[in-house]
């Protein structure tokens, strides 16, 4: 059974609001995005636990078995939303089009008088990538979405960018110097960058990453030195056996990112309980499927067992034990405006 139902959370009548409001006030969720209050400091805890929301976009929409899950947009905008009621979430990454769907429902809020969901917490647009999974360009995969500019007028706190290199492939070094003036762009404006260095081989499934410490290791020493400063840099890496190899390639900060959802909390948990302890360059996690497609568990649990890991130290016994208080919590959040 089911620990969270999206269409309770989060009503139709809700989705057909922002739908009347992006017909009639297109200017909505940039107003809302003017109003917001910032976080002075990007990690105050100098750790982060950050939502990834950004595979749509990147024509990824297959949880499990099901090939379409993300393509309900209710749905994946209710889970989006659960998460963040979370006090142990620092943010969420996300393009543009989620972001502005969040900034309106935070507009909504602050109108009914409601406490919002996206005030002191980090806003990172995803600057996308043209190399659609499963295309035949996959590789040369320039930036299609939000720019360092536009995270900026918008008032966001950082920029995501994928890069993944295939050392056989071309189009790859396309990508490199796309990516290299992306975070130039960034630098110049003081915009944190969030580089997610993957190193992918072909295979007869499409492009798989390659997760060996050595492979990692060589990419995130490649991925450091992008660009014409380091210093607003930050590496997003998935995890892999000897992870303390990865970890001392650089000095740059380092997020675990989560892959598929394995449909189950447990080993999520287990490998950024070990990660954390890898090195101390390692500060948290920037997660998407694993948070918000933890099987029948509720994702507002999830997000606060993997915030109680990265903030709080949590052993993963602690952490799994921590998803029965957090089951069920809170499904009025959003009662003002449903």
């Amino acid at each position: 059974m089911s620990h969270f139902s999206s269409s309770q959370f989060f009503s139709d009548r809700l989705l057909a609001r922002l739908t009347s409001t992006r017909v009639e006030h297109p200017d909505f969720s940039w107003a809302a995005a003017q109003s917001r209050v910032r976080r002075l400091h990007l990690a105050p805890t100098g750790k982060l636990n950050i939502l990834a929301a950004d595979h749509p976009a990147r024509n990824v929409t297959k949880v499990g078995q099901h090939p379409l899950a993300m393509a309900d947009r209710r749905d994946y905008l209710a889970r989006i939303l659960r998460v963040l009621v979370s006090p142990r979430v620092d943010g969420i990454m996300a393009t543009m089009d989620i972001l502005e769907d969040l900034l309106s429902i935070d507009g909504f809020l602050r109108a009914a008088g409601a406490p919002t969901l996206l005030d002191h917490r980090l806003l990172i647009a995803s600057l996308n990538r043209g190399g659609l999974a499963g295309s035949s360009w996959e590789l040369d995969d320039p930036m299609t979405g939000a720019t360092p500019a536009s995270c900026h007028v918008w008032r966001l706190d950082g920029a995501k960018l994928l890069l993944r290199v295939d050392e056989t492939e071309p189009a790859s070094l396309k990508t490199l110097l796309a990516s290299a003036h992306a975070i130039n762009e960034c630098n110049a404006l003081a915009v944190s960058m969030f580089l997610e260095p993957l190193p992918v081989t072909k295979t007869d499934k499409g492009y798989v990453v390659v997760k060996t410490a050595d492979a990692l290791a060589r990419l995130a020493g490649v991925a450091s030195a992008l660009g014409d400063s380091s210093r607003y840099l930050w590496l997003k890496l998935p995890y892999c056996d000897g992870y303390e190899t990865v970890a001392r390639s650089t000095t740059l900060p380092i997020l675990l990112l989560g892959g598929e959802s394995a449909g189950d909390p447990s080993p999520f948990l287990r490998q950024l309980e070990s990660a954390m302890s890898a090195g101390p360059n390692v500060r948290g996690a920037l997660v998407g499927r694993n948070v918000l497609y933890p099987g029948n568990e509720d994702p507002l649990a999830m997000a606060e067992a993997a915030g109680g890991i990265v903030h709080d130290r949590w052993s993963v016994d602690h952490a799994l034990e921590s998803m029965a208080a957090e089951r069920g919590r809170a499904m009025d959040r959003l009662a003002a405006i449903n």
